[in-house]
């Protein structure tokens, strides 16, 4: 058996039910499916069934998937939240053609990246290679 990850963040929603959720992902009952009446049970093409609580991804061409709450909460964690200079430094090094080592030896680092990156590394690695949110904008 062979171990792999995800390499690309993705979105994920909560499905809650609603006919607004309902209709965004093109949820279809199973009476529809079958031509007979219409069932509390949904459908999402491609995917199996999704009940309320059950979490809908949105993968890199769009499609959609369904993950139950349990199966996500136990896979899948948010990306990490870093502030606004971490960011900054992420990306004016990614431009610069650097790669992680660099970004953790580099001489020229404020006083406040020096901070973080001793108090944060896992964290800060995790962003380098994964992607981040930016404190405050969820």
């Amino acid at each position: 058996m062979m171990k792999v990850y995800l390499k690309q963040p993705f979105q994920a929603e909560q499905f809650d039910g609603s006919n607004e959720m309902i209709d965004k992902y093109e949820l279809i009952d199973a009476g529809t499916m079958l031509g007979t009446h219409h069932s509390p049970e949904l459908y999402l093409t491609g995917s199996g069934k999704v009940d309320g609580g059950d979490w809908i991804a949105t993968g890199v061409n769009g499609e959609h998937w369904a993950v139950t709450g349990d199966v996500f909460k136990k896979t899948h964690a948010e990306l990490p939240v870093v502030p606004h200079y971490v960011a900054e430094y992420i990306n004016y090094m990614k431009s610069s053609y650097r790669d992680i080592w660099d970004a953790i030896n580099y001489p020229f680092r404020s006083n406040n990246i020096n901070k973080y990156m001793e108090d944060n590394s896992e964290t800060f690695a995790r962003a380098w290679l994964d992607g981040y949110q930016v404190e405050g904008h969820k």
